[in-house]
């Protein structure tokens, strides 16, 4: 399996080092405008292979002609959101950077997955499906992953317990309007509701629905680790073909109410890429805030198609 990563700054090299990491892929290549800067940590990455103990190789540069016979390309170009900044700030620019790496990948590599972190994630895992003419099911946006992972983590601090016995899945759009579900959170089988009056689990929720922000308040840019692993998440799941059942972006045609767009649903990962989207019931308080986060995407989409009809008119 060939996993090639489409930006070497600090999200696209952690995606490259966990996937090369956990041995899943036979290669991974990094694709930056900097030559050499992909090729320095790919090398750099490379060296780390006798310490860490794998086998997958590690190339990189400019050249999307090294991305040739691709499994699964994860795009992480674009411009890093700044203090202040929101993610839809980022729409024009970052939709520009998106179709042109599309574009130039796909050439070389027309039977590959993508799978989309660039911000504002719902918006260019649409603008990527537009430009590479990919069936749906492999084109996807890694946002729940990483959502659903900070909740976990801040619900594992707050009830001092391992993060392996969380359960949890949050839906929706990627950023301040996701869907929280508390009443499919669990540790150990057990409900946090049962273990967390309602008031702070809405804490917890808000902290999450801005820890992207929390992040880049504190360090002046976006996080990298997390999101890294989350993709390298994905990675794994769909070359191990292991039909994991996680938050990804995805296209709906109905499901959840949500028709003709990509927002974060439960989906079956494995090689053929979103196998199933799995319905679960919502209440009809989620079913609101499910709502309200598809026509915030929805709102994205429609912008960022009126600001390059303007561009070209």
């Amino acid at each position: 399996m060939k996993v090639t990563v489409v930006g070497a700054g600090n999200v696209g090299a952690t995606v490259a080092e966990c996937v090369a990491r956990k041995d899943m892929a036979n290669e991974v290549v990094l694709i930056d405008i900097q030559e050499g800067v992909a090729q320095g940590k790919a090398l750099d990455l490379w060296e780390s292979a006798p310490i860490h103990q794998f086998d997958t190789t590690l190339t990189g540069g400019s050249d999307y002609a090294l991305t040739e016979g691709s499994d699964i390309c994860v795009i992480t170009a674009g411009l890093p959101r700044k203090p202040g900044m929101s993610r839809d700030d980022l729409l024009a620019k970052n939709a520009s950077i998106v179709r042109s790496v599309t574009e130039a990948f796909t050439k070389t590599s027309p039977n590959a997955i993508l799978i989309i972190v660039s911000n504002p994630l719902d918006v260019m895992t649409y603008v990527a499906y537009m430009t590479s003419g990919f069936p749906s099911h492999r084109v996807m946006g890694m946002a729940g992953v990483l959502d659903t992972a900070r909740y976990r983590a801040f619900l594992a601090t707050e009830l001092n317990v391992s993060v392996k016995d969380i359960q949890a899945m949050l839906l929706g759009g990627h950023g301040d309007t996701m869907v929280p579900l508390p009443r499919y959170t669990t540790i150990a089988g057990t409900p946090v509701t049962d273990l967390l009056p309602e008031s702070r689990i809405n804490e917890i929720v808000e902290r999450t629905k801005k820890g992207g922000g929390e992040i880049v308040g504190l360090m002046g840019t976006s996080a990298w680790y997390a999101p890294g692993a989350a993709a390298a998440e994905m990675c794994e799941a769909i070359i191990k073909d292991s039909n994991r059942v996680v938050p990804a972006a995805a296209w709906c045609t109905g499901e959840y109410g949500c028709d003709g767009m990509f927002i974060g649903v439960p989906v079956k990962l494995g090689r053929e890429g979103v196998k199933e989207i799995v319905e679960i019931e919502l209440d009809e308080a989620e079913q609101k805030l499910m709502q309200e986060s598809a026509e915030h995407v929805r709102v994205n989409v429609e912008a960022l198609e009126r600001i390059e009809a303007g561009a070209s008119a």
